[in-house]
């Protein structure tokens, strides 16, 4: 039997817990990266003119909305934080505990669930000017930690 990797545990965990959102993973093997694409997606009745970061105008009748978090090993990877929701480090080919790979999903729910609510608020209230997605690296490390019994155990970065 093939040893549990961080892409078959953390694609467990997203099946596990995050079937109501769109969650994708892309390994990059060259820059030692594991990223959770999220998107998200809301009506847009009223077809009202939404611009993207980059500035490009949409008037689409649903709204997607496009995010990452980027898994990183500090000592191989090239990473530009800005283009990421958050970035994490993990050990090498240590990996990642369970803890933090579990407390990662579970608080990516809660993100999840507070960015669809404010995307939705965010067509329909001509006030609102920008919607992001928002990660608190506090509430995160928190979630961690409902996991004492699991600090320990560690899922190894996959072998190629």
């Amino acid at each position: 039997m093939a040893k549990l990797t961080m892409l078959d545990y953390l694609n467990e965990q997203l099946t596990k817990h995050l079937n109501d959102y769109e969650v994708a993973l892309d390994w990059d093997m060259k820059n030692h990266t594991i990223e959770l694409v999220i998107r998200l997606f809301a009506e847009n009745p009223a077809h009202l003119t939404i611009d993207d970061a980059e500035g490009v105008a949409s008037e689409e009748a649903i709204i997607e909305f496009e995010d990452g978090i980027l898994l990183y090993d500090p000592k191989k990877s090239i990473v530009d934080e800005e283009e990421y929701l958050t970035v994490i480090p993990y050990e090498g080919k240590k990996g990642a505990s369970k803890a933090q790979l579990k407390g990662l999903v579970a608080y990516l729910k809660d993100v999840l669930d507070q960015g669809q609510s404010d995307l939705l608020d965010f067509l329909t209230d001509e006030d609102q000017e920008v919607f992001e997605l928002v990660w608190e690296q506090e509430k995160f490390l928190e979630a961690i930690e409902k996991y004492p019994q699991e600090q320990a155990l560690y899922v190894p970065y996959p072998s190629y």
